[in-house]
């Protein structure tokens, strides 16, 4: 493994890492601290991994919910709505981005996740929970980005700085 790789690697697992903390944080704690609804992101992994395989062990949910959050939603971010993003629209800056990446990675939870696998009503049937979940996707998106963003410039940016 070559060092931009290793670097390449580490930023994203670290973006993930806290992102996931964000997300968690404000969910599970700030959220329902200011009067609005809990995330429960831990059981919605637990009855999806029961509606998909039957049965889930205890802690797969939790499992499943840090690997979502510091590997597959970071790698999202990396591998496709940034060079989307690029290819589009290239002067769009990294922020509106991450909060159109966050919108849809609620679209992606509360749609094809929570409703179409795990068979709960679509956006989990619009209430308070719904709305928080968009903004702490939100909210996981942007910081995610950020430590992406300062840790791995893309290279047209780095030919702008230079120049």
């Amino acid at each position: 493994m070559t060092h931009s790789t290793r670097h390449t690697a580490w930023t994203l697992l670290i973006a993930g890492a806290l992102a996931t903390i964000a997300f968690d944080l404000f969910g599970q704690g700030l959220s329902p601290l200011f009067g609005f609804a809990k995330l429960a992101p831990v059981g919605l992994a637990q009855g999806t991994l029961k509606a998909v395989f039957g049965a889930a062990p205890s802690g797969a949910g939790d499992t499943l919910h840090i690997l979502t959050g510091m590997v597959a939603y970071p790698l999202g971010y990396f591998l496709v709505a940034r060079p989307i993003a690029a290819r589009v629209t290239p002067r769009l800056h990294w922020s509106l981005v991450s909060v159109a990446y966050g919108v849809g990675l609620w679209i992606f939870a509360l749609y094809f996740v929570a409703h179409l696998v795990a068979g709960n009503a679509p956006f989990l049937g619009f209430t308070g929970i719904t709305w928080v979940a968009l903004w702490g996707h939100i909210l996981f998106a942007v910081v995610a980005a950020a430590v992406i963003e300062r840790q791995l410039p893309r290279a047209e940016d780095l030919r702008s700085a230079a120049a």
